[in-house]
């Protein structure tokens, strides 16, 4: 196996175990009374990620080798997820889902960020392909990620104001 096949398995199996952790969440919001925004717009996300894998797969050479620093830097990204991730906790899905009469999160990076992830998942969908020389992966995957991303946060501004007074 190669380094490509070593980091490609080792992501794959960190989002699945994700949205493992996610529909757990999910599953659990919804009992609480949680709402989901937007399920329509879910499955293009889920497209995104698993053809970017898929297109890293398929479209570079197995015998490529990384850019150290670049797949470096996406290491620091997978740990800042973690930290995203373990800062909202229970309240972490993949589906913009609220729980109405709940205070937001203000620990971890959402001190400071109101969407910390975001930001994360713009920069690994860029630098993961970069890393192995894939510009044209990481353009054209970055571009729609991009766009799908900025409409996802107008969605979940609109859903959380209600809770940012509380």
């Amino acid at each position: 196996m190669t380094i490509l096949h070593w980091t490609l398995g080792l992501v794959l199996l960190q989002r699945v175990a994700e949205l493992i952790w996610a529909r757990r969440n999910t599953l659990r919001l919804r009992r609480l009374g949680g709402l989901e925004a937007d399920p329509e717009g879910y499955p293009y996300l889920v497209l995104l990620h698993a053809g970017w894998l898929a297109s890293l797969a398929l479209l570079v050479p197995a015998a490529t080798q990384p850019v150290w620093p670049l797949l470096g830097l996406f290491v620091l990204f997978q740990l800042a997820r973690l930290w995203v991730i373990s800062s909202l906790g229970r309240y972490w899905t993949t589906r913009i889902l609220t729980l109405p009469g709940e205070p937001l999160v203000h620990t971890g990076p959402f001190r400071w960020l109101r969407h910390p992830n975001y930001l994360l998942v713009i920069a690994e969908i860029a630098v993961l392909p970069l890393a192995f020389g894939a510009v044209p992966i990481a353009v054209s995957f970055s571009v729609v990620n991009c766009l799908l991303i900025l409409r996802r946060i107008r969605i979940e501004e609109r859903v959380l104001a209600p809770r940012r007074e509380l």
